[in-house]
């Protein structure tokens, strides 16, 4: 896997991590196809992602450490992360493994997919 690839993950997962969207977004095609996990649904586009993004953080807390990038077959990147998820009086709601899938278009996100490790 291209190091740039790698590279531009790594500074999406920090933006996230500090609550900084327009990094994070920065990133990201403008028609980003992004999961809501919590509503089941899909946020599509900077504003929608910046809408789920700013009322998750007003409720929980995630943390997402990124461990393992891989070129799947199909040209997809998978990212192996720890996520780390506390309510916002500091309680472990969720502590363990999960795979964030990615699409690329042009150097930028077009579209995550959250599996299960």
């Amino acid at each position: 896997m291209a190091q740039d690839v790698e590279q531009l993950l790594r500074g999406v997962y920090a933006a996230f991590n500090a609550r900084d969207i327009d990094a994070a977004l920065a990133q990201a095609q403008p028609d980003v196809d992004w999961p809501n996990v919590k509503e089941a649904r899909r946020a599509v586009g900077h504003d929608a992602v910046r809408d789920y993004w700013t009322r998750q953080w007003a409720e929980i807390d995630p943390h997402v450490e990124p461990l393992r990038f891989r070129r799947l077959d199909d040209g997809r990147i998978a990212v192996d992360v720890h996520q780390l998820v506390r309510d916002l009086s500091g309680t472990v709601l969720v502590d363990g493994p999960v795979v964030h899938v990615y699409t690329l278009r042009d150097g930028l996100i077009a579209r995550m997919e959250v599996q299960q490790a």
